[in-house]
């Protein structure tokens, strides 16, 4: 059975890689990078994002660690 802090997780990540997947394709398409600094705009976002998910499982692996 899944906690409430499962759930949470687990539908944080899915919001997390839909955005990281929604930026990736403004990217590819060239949407919304109009110059350098907007395409670094992105890259920028997206690495947080991913720093994000990085955070998610170090709390995870520390939570797992107390019980």
């Amino acid at each position: 059975m899944l906690t409430y802090s499962d759930v949470f997780e687990r539908e944080l990540r899915k919001i997390i890689v839909a955005e990281i997947d929604r930026l990736l394709g403004n990217l590819g398409h060239g949407m919304g990078v109009t110059d350098h600094a907007a395409y670094m705009k992105i890259v920028g976002e997206i690495a947080g994002l991913r720093r994000a998910l990085e955070a998610c499982d170090e709390a995870r692996s520390f939570a797992n660690e107390l019980r």
